[in-house]
């Protein structure tokens, strides 16, 4: 039994009991059972576990290899990989990403959605993150997407790629439509990822207009899809940075499309924040899709780190606490009830993008999953970037922390 948690900012703290790896009961006082272990929770905050709904795994810990993202740009980001990519190995990519994949996990992260490159003709980190996948499932649910990162009808053999990696058995299917080398490519590949992903049962996640350009509208046809073939919140859009530059007469009539199909939406601000506007002088597009309207329209959106030390972004830390805190700022979500929802981003809403299910959450008769932070409120914790204390996974504690100490010597 856990004794005083404020589960999910609730103004009273509860105790919680664990067995068999379950929540059996919560309530503001329990009486302890006979020889059952009484852990103190000193009032501070449980949520659910953290989820990462974004990221490259394959990538992690790369940054200078073989040289530097000098402009900060994407576009020049994937020459630097693909440099690097031809130096993969299995035991590379396990390596980097297990390393990468437990530095989240000290942040309470249990649950990672990790695209992986599929333009390559061995398809190696593919090969090294199944491996891992089926090595963690005990700790860390890993979701894998099959990414084209070189595009799919514009790279060689790339829709037999993508469906090699289908019958490999990832989770979902992704597209860079913004990358192709015509509209009519990525229109033609946002199609056959929809058919594809529908045939097998799949997710899809598509790197969906990661551009400044106005006129790149992968996203109406995604949406369509997604409608049409009835894979609705199934399907994601990752990035959507476009969007932030849409006329506003065009956003008011893709916003009824986007309801309609119930697709969700994955914003990565920092590395976002980092990519974006390169091309302008002044004033600079803060280049963050429209966080802040999609949620008032009940639209699901969740937030992701996206890139950590790689040749995207030369910095990152896995810890989602900074995602939350950059995307407040960036998209002017900053009034009391906006920061006090903020964690529904990396929990709930990263929840429903992952199709989760029903077993998430901190309820009786669910699993015992759930994080401690050192904080008393999600506020707090924002401010303060408050450490993690323990992190549960069906009953068993996976991760662990202590309190911050601080002596000021003055």
């Amino acid at each position: 039994m856990i004794r005083s948690l404020r589960i999910e900012d609730a103004e009273q703290p509860s105790d919680l009991r664990i067995q068999d790896g379950r929540i059996t009961a919560i309530a503001p006082s329990l009486d302890p059972l006979e020889g059952e272990e009484i852990v103190k929770g000193h009032g501070r905050l449980a949520l659910p576990p953290i989820i990462e709904s974004h990221v490259h795994l394959d990538s992690a810990l790369t940054a200078g290899q073989p040289r530097y993202n000098e402009s900060g740009t994407l576009f020049e980001g994937i020459e630097v990989w693909s440099g690097r990519k031809r130096d993969l190995t299995v035991e590379d990519v396990k390596d980097r990403a297990g390393r990468a994949i437990r530095q989240q996990a000290g942040f309470g992260i249990q649950y990672v959605r990790s695209h992986v490159d599929v333009t390559d003709p061995e398809l190696t980190a593919l090969r090294a993150l199944l491996e891992l996948r089926e090595e963690l499932k005990d700790t860390i649910t890993l979701q894998l997407v099959a990414f084209p990162q070189e595009g799919i009808l514009s790279f060689p053999d790339g829709p037999a790629l993508m469906r090699k990696a289908a019958e490999m058995g990832v989770d979902a299917l992704g597209a860079i439509p913004h990358f192709e080398f015509t509209r009519e490519y990525a229109v033609d590949s946002l199609n056959l990822v929809c058919e594809l992903a529908a045939e097998f049962d799949l997710l899809v996640d598509v790197h969906c207009d990661e551009i400044d350009d106005e006129a790149s509208r992968g996203l109406e046809t995604l949406a369509t899809r997604a409608l049409e073939l009835g894979l609705r919140d199934r399907v994601t859009a990752s990035h959507t940075t476009a969007m932030h530059s849409y006329n506003n007469a065009y956003v008011v009539r893709l916003m009824r499309l986007l309801t309609m199909s119930g697709i969700n939406f994955v914003s990565n601000p920092l590395v976002n924040t980092h990519l974006q506007g390169r091309t302008d002088t002044y004033p600079k597009r803060r280049g963050v899709t429209r966080v802040k309207e999609l949620t008032e329209a009940g639209i699901n959106v969740s937030f992701g780190q996206d890139d950590i030390v790689d040749p995207w972004n030369p910095l990152g830390t896995g810890n989602l606490r900074d995602v939350v805190l950059n995307g407040l700022y960036v998209t002017q979500m900053m009034g009391r009830e906006q920061i006090q929802q903020s964690y529904r981003f990396i929990t709930h809403n990263a929840a429903r993008t992952l199709h989760l299910g029903d077993d998430y959450g901190i309820e009786v008769g669910k699993a015992a999953s759930f994080v401690i932070l050192d904080a008393s409120s999600w506020q707090e914790a924002l401010a303060w970037n408050a450490g993690l204390i323990a992190s549960y996974r069906d009953g068993r504690v996976i991760a662990r922390g202590e309190p911050a100490t601080r002596e000021i010597l003055f």
